[in-house]
């Protein structure tokens, strides 16, 4: 499977809530000039609405997320 690498280090936004180990949820990524949606894998569930870093790529339109907080809005 091709990874795609673009997504990486990208913020993006849960459009439905990931189930940590028990299944992904959809992340919603601005990329290439428009917003594409991904499945997002993450290590504990989070809410859809979340706020997220891509850190991984598993091919296929898959990726890892981790909760993410921008230091510039604190």
């Amino acid at each position: 499977m091709a990874r795609d690498a673009s997504a990486v280090g990208r913020v993006g936004e849960l459009v439905h809530p990931t189930r940590g180990a028990d299944g992904p949820g959809e992340v919603k990524v601005r990329i290439r000039g428009a917003s594409e949606i991904y499945l997002a894998w993450s290590e504990e569930p989070l809410p859809a609405g979340t706020a997220v870093l891509v850190v991984e790529s598993r091919g296929a339109r898959t990726v890892d997320v981790v909760p993410w907080s921008s230091p510039l809005l604190d």
